[in-house]
């Protein structure tokens, strides 16, 4: 029987720069593990100091020969976005690979910075204008890697007339899902602009399937809701597989040859919920062109970025 892949077969990722979203814990955290031990340089965009302090020292211990880097990156602040993009600029870094990897899950309403619904401004605003204002330091074949989720099936479809829930009552998890939908959407839309454009990037998308990490309890830790609390513990104890295995498809998604822009990877098991990384499928909604244009055009509007591809 053929092994099945795993970061083993990452293979030397020497005079690679990568980026990655949420790298302080969870998958971003794996990824980052990963990818240092494969050579690669790893920046960790990580919103808190402290705890980014800490996960860099830890992949650094890991992969003593590798260069580990933080970068300060808040995504529900675009102030920050734009400052992260700016200090990567002026360094002159190149990078090689960007892994959206950053997310928040379910959580109670609340804003950004700049007034977005907090799922949808965070893991789609955040990364939409990121990934747009770091276009000119990625390298001529960089890949990028949006992380999505099974919750984008989860959703009847986004309200592009009220996007950030003012005007109707809060649904945290279609919210999530909205946001996750909104990942893809983007992935599409930029394998699509990409490619006119003539960019040589590979833009490609994963998901973890049900994988165990912190993400699952912050909602329940936000709200002091001990018993909620304990039905996710119980869940990724029971029914999840381990983190290490969630974060192989965005490895897989970032590093291996056969990967081509459109693309999207997630686990091989039952019902994409565990396994090892494989090219899968997602709903119809999620290649919806006019939708994918419309969420371009509302994303540079309201963030105030330009994402120009030529």
């Amino acid at each position: 029987m053929t092994r099945k892949w795993t970061t083993q077969d990452i293979g030397g990722l020497e005079g690679c720069t990568a980026l990655i979203t949420g790298a302080s814990s969870g998958l971003g955290l794996h990824a980052s593990h990963a990818l240092a031990g494969a050579g690669a340089r790893v920046l960790m965009a990580c919103r808190n100091p402290g705890k980014g302090a800490g996960a860099r020292d830890a992949v650094q211990a890991g992969a003593p020969d590798a260069t580990v880097e933080l970068a300060a990156l808040d995504l529900a602040d675009l102030s920050s976005v734009a400052g992260c993009a700016k200090t990567l600029a002026d360094a002159g870094t190149r990078l090689d690979l960007l892994i959206n990897n950053a997310g928040v899950m379910a959580v109670p309403y609340g804003q950004t910075a700049d007034g977005f619904e907090m799922q949808i401004g965070t893991n789609h605003f955040g990364h939409f204008a990121l990934t747009a204002q770091l276009a000119p330091v990625l390298a001529d074949d960089a890949r990028i890697v949006t992380v999505s989720s099974m919750a984008h099936r989860w959703t009847p479809g986004i309200d592009f007339d009220d996007i950030n829930w003012s005007s109707r009552r809060y649904k945290r998890w279609q919210a999530y899902g909205d946001s996750k939908l909104a990942n893809l959407l983007f992935h599409f839309e930029l394998t699509r602009r990409a490619q006119a454009a003539g960019r040589g990037w590979t833009v490609a998308a994963a998901h973890p399937g049900y994988a165990a990490t912190h993400l699952q309890l912050v909602a329940a830790e936000q709200k002091k809701a001990s018993f909620e609390k304990r039905i996710m513990e119980l869940g990724n104890r029971i029914f999840a597989q381990p983190g290490e295995m969630g974060a192989l498809p965005e490895i897989y998604a970032a590093t291996q040859a056969d990967v081509q822009s459109g693309d999207y990877i997630g686990p091989d098991g039952f019902q994409q919920m565990r396994g090892h990384p494989t090219k899968v499928g997602c709903r119809r909604a999620a290649r919806d062109e006019g939708a994918a244009a419309t969420l371009w055009q509302l994303s540079e509007q309201l963030t105030g970025t330009e994402f120009a591809l030529d």
